[in-house]
């Protein structure tokens, strides 16, 4: 599944990779379609885990965050849950600041995250 500046999905064995296209991913209706576009995935066939891959990114506005927690509320009851990878150590800061790195698993990189 492709957005022109948005998320790319890939299931790599019974796991989902979502990664995004764009450096900055701050457009609200991006965003929305982005959020749209994960939970029709997550209802269609649930993964066993969903890895956020954000390569590439440098910033994201706090929108993102309300996605992240929202395909995590879906993956829940299928036992699912949310790993996130490749974060700059700006983007690390955002989530210690939240208090949001103790609901995510956080990896180094993709490998990582899929195994």
């Amino acid at each position: 599944m492709q957005m022109k500046d948005g998320l790319d999905i890939a299931r790599e064995g019974t796991v989902a990779v979502a990664s995004f296209r764009s450096q900055c991913i701050s457009d609200a209706e991006e965003i929305s379609n982005a959020s749209a576009q994960l939970r029709q995935y997550i209802q269609s066939d649930p993964p066993r885990r969903m890895v956020f891959d954000f390569h590439g990114v440098k910033f994201f506005s706090s929108q993102v965050l309300g996605l992240l927690l929202e395909a995590r509320a879906h993956l829940r009851p299928h036992n699912g849950e949310v790993a996130i990878t490749s974060l700059s150590p700006q983007l690390q800061r955002v989530f210690r600041i939240t208090n949001l790195d103790a609901l995510f698993r956080f990896y180094p990189d993709r490998t990582a995250a899929v195994k």
